[in-house]
C-alpha cells in the first residue's frame, strides 16, 4: 500500500493541475480538505457507509479523492469544470455513484446526512454516514437545528467532521461572525467531539478508529492552501485561479515536500 505521505504529495499535486487546467478557483479549501478526505476514501470509507461533502466548493479534493481509488480516471479529471462535464465546480446531483446530493449551497450537507443516517437505522441498515463541513458554514441556522436532531436520535452512525481553517469567503471566521470554539459548542448539545490536526495522519488515524457510542465530531484545525507556502492561511485563496507561474510554484514546492 502506498505510504500516506506520498498518497497526499501525488493527490495535492493532481489536485493543482486539475485546477489550473480548467482555470478555477477555490484551491484553498481543496488543499485543507484533502487530507481528511483521502484518508477517509483510503482507511475509513468500507462498501456500505456514505460520504456527503457538505462544503460544496471543495468538490475538487471529493473528485482527487476518488481518482486515487480508482473511481474517477485522469481523463475523466481533465474534464473538471468544462461544459456537460460531470465533474461541475460543485458536486452535481448525477454522474457520479458516489454523490449523492448537489451540495453547492453551504448548510444544507449535515441536516441531509442526518436523515440518512437515520433512515439506516429505521430500515435496518448497514453502514456510517460521513459528512465534512467548513467551519463558515456554522453561520447557518440549519446545521444547529441538525445536530439537535441528531442527537436526539442517538444518530451512532453518523460522524461529522469539519475543516477548521479558520477563513471563509470574506475574511476569517472570527471576523465574519465569530461564535468562539466550535468544539465547545458542540459539546454542550452533548455530542461526542474531539479536535486534531488536520494534517497529521497518526491524529486522524487515531480519531477515526476510536468505536464511540453515539453521534460524534472530529473538528479538524487545517490551513487553507495547505502544503502551498504561498497560499497558507491566505483568504484570497478561496477564490483564486493559479498563473502560469503560480502553477510551476505550487507544484515544485509540492513535489518537493
Amino acid at each position: 500500500m502506498e505510504a500516506f505521505p506520498d498518497l497526499v504529495r501525488r493527490a495535492r499535486a493532481r489536485l493543482l493541475t486539475m485546477h489550473f487546467e480548467s482555470g478555477v478557483g477555490h484551491i484553498g479549501g481543496n488543499l485543507s480538505s484533502l487530507d481528511v478526505m483521502l484518508y477517509l476514501y483510503h482507511h475509513v470509507i468500507q462498501r456500505h457507509d456514505v460520504f456527503v461533502l457538505s462544503k460544496g466548493h471543495s468538490a475538487g479534493a471529493l473528485y482527487t479523492a476518488l481518482w486515487s481509488i480508482g473511481r474517477l480516471t485522469d481523463a475523466d479529471l481533465r474534464q473538471f469544470h468544462r461544459d456537460a462535464t460531470k465533474l461541475s465546480g460543485h458536486p452535481p446531483v448525477k454522474g457520479i455513484p458516489d454523490v449523492l446530493f448537489a451540495t453547492g449551497s453551504l448548510g444544507h450537507g449535515l441536516s441531509l446526512s442526518a436523515g440518512l443516517a437515520l433512515g439506516k437505522r429505521f430500515q435496518s441498515q448497514p453502514g456510517r454516514v460521513f459528512c465534512l463541513m467548513s467551519d463558515g458554514e456554522w453561520n447557518e441556522g440549519s446545521n444547529w437545528e441538525a445536530l439537535i436532531f441528531a442527537n436526539h436520535h442517538r444518530l451512532e452512525n453518523l460522524s461529522l467532521i469539519v475543516d477548521s481553517n479558520g477563513l471563509q469567503g470574506f475574511g476569517t471566521t472570527k471576523e465574519v461572525a465569530d461564535i468562539g470554539s466550535l468544539a465547545e459548542k458542540f459539546q454542550v448539545v452533548f455530542l461526542l467531539t474531539e479536535e486534531i490536526d488536520g494534517h497529521d495522519v497518526k491524529a486522524i488515524a487515531e480519531a477515526f478508529s476510536r468505536d464511540v457510542k453515539g453521534p460524534r465530531v472530529i473538528v479538524a484545525r487545517t490551513k487553507k492552501g495547505c502544503g502551498v507556502s504561498f497560499m497558507e492561511n491566505k483568504m484570497e485563496w478561496h477564490y483564486l485561479p493559479m498563473t502560469p507561474a503560480q502553477y510551476q510554484h505550487a507544484l515544485d514546492e509540492v513535489n518537493r515536500a
